[in-house]
Formats: structure tokens, sequence, C-alpha cells
């Protein structure tokens, strides 16, 4: 595993607090959340159902706005960004793996891979190099041709996983990345997330509900109705 490379943080959260108004009183689902990534870094949060982890992924991608508080890509305060401006650092400085694909099932695996790049104005032939590059280093070179429904659901990741790195991007956000996929498949997918946060300078923040998983990562965090607990303080009792 990877250890952090750079001082300066890839992403901060600042005192977060979310909270939603149902009736009368507000309703806190995030409570004062600090959380600093830096670069390389793997980072896994568990938690149960309801305790806040689809929330705090919302925040951190900046899908959400916080109710106080504040995150950082870097140095750029996400609220503060036009949506334009949240629009273009979102396809540079992040990328997604979600439960599902959400391949586009018209295009082939290489052109999923590449389409990131090509949002960004990158040559065809660049994007398509690079994409390339990315399935070989995924393991799927050989399968770059076909579309998701000829691909299994392992692969289906594992191309959703090379088009989330292929941007270069400060950080990964992994939504129980392998919980569609029966056991043996999931474990295939962890290890290639294993071997290359060992290769790429790419932070990750992986939320799942499988502790053999999560224990993969240089840290484990939990989220407990809305609290952000550190590893000093986790105890693995879900």
């Amino acid at each position: 595993m990877t250890s952090s490379i750079d001082s300066s943080p890839v992403l901060l959260c600042e005192n977060l607090i979310k909270e939603y108004q149902v009736g009368p009183e507000p309703i806190r689902v995030l409570d004062n959340v600090n959380f600093a990534l830096h670069q390389g870094d793997w980072v896994s949060i568990v938690g149960a159902s309801g305790s806040g982890k689809t929330t705090l992924l919302n925040m951190l991608a900046g899908l959400d706005l916080p109710t106080s508080g504040r995150v950082l890509w870097g140095k750029e305060d996400v609220a503060l960004l036009s949506e334009t401006k949240l629009g273009q650092l979102r396809n540079r400085h992040l990328g997604f793996v979600y439960q599902f694909h959400h391949l586009l099932a018209e295009f082939t695996a290489l052109e999923n891979v590449a389409m990131p790049l090509w949002i960004q104005g990158v040559s065809k032939k660049q994007a398509i190099n690079k994409a390339q590059d990315m399935l070989n280093q995924v393991g799927l070179l050989k399968r770059s041709k076909h579309k998701p429904a000829e691909l299994s659901g392992g692969e289906r990741q594992r191309v959703a996983v090379a088009r989330a790195l292929i941007t270069d991007p400060a950080m990964v956000l992994l939504d129980e990345p392998t919980g569609n996929l029966d056991t043996h498949t999931a474990k295939e997918v962890q290890s290639l997330l294993q071997e290359l946060n060992g290769q790429v300078k790419t932070a990750f923040i992986t939320v799942t509900h499988d502790l053999d998983f999560a224990a993969l990562a240089q840290k484990i965090y939990r989220l407990d109705e809305g609290v952000l607990k550190a590893p000093a303080e986790l105890e693995l009792t879900l």
C-alpha cells in the first residue's frame, strides 16, 4: 500500500454539518465531520444503513452542499464554485465507481473509458491511446471492442474503474463498488483496487458494508449516526 506522498490534502472536510428540515425540527445527518485525504491514501468508511454514508459521499463529490462547515478540493471550497466550474473540477479532480457500473450501453469498453477525456477536449487519438493503456492495466485490453452487454459483471466494474482513473484524478470515490458482484468476482475486483492503489498516486475513498474489503485500506473510519469516528476510536462491531 502507498503512504501519503504530499503533505497538502487533496480533500479536506472542516466542521461539516448537514441538516434536513423535516417537520418543525431539523434532522442532523452529518455532525461536525472533520476529515483529510492525502495523495495516494486509501480510506474506507463503514457504517450501518442510515448512518449518513451516502450523504457524506454526496458532500465529498460536491453533489450536495453542507449546512455549515466546508469541503475543500485542494484549495477550492466546493460551496463557492459555480456549476460550470464545479463540473470542470469534478471531471478533472474526481473519479467515481458505483455499485452499478453506469457504462453507456451503445459504446464499447474502450469508448466508455475514453469518454471523460473526450469531454475534456482531448484529441480522439490521445484519448484512445490512454484508454487502451487503462484497459490493459485492469486486464481487459482484449475486451476493448465489446459493449457492456457483452461483458460479465466483474468486467464491467473493471471498465468502470479504468474510466474513473483515466483523467489521473486526485481522488476516486467508490460507493459499494463490489456490492453487486458474487463473492469470487468481488474479491477479484477488490484485489485489483488494492493493486492499483499501490501503482497510482490517486487517493481512494471506499464506502462499503464489507469489512474484509474495508480492511484492505490504510485507514478505516466508521460513520455512526452522523459522527465520523477516527481509526483509533474504531471498533469493528457491525
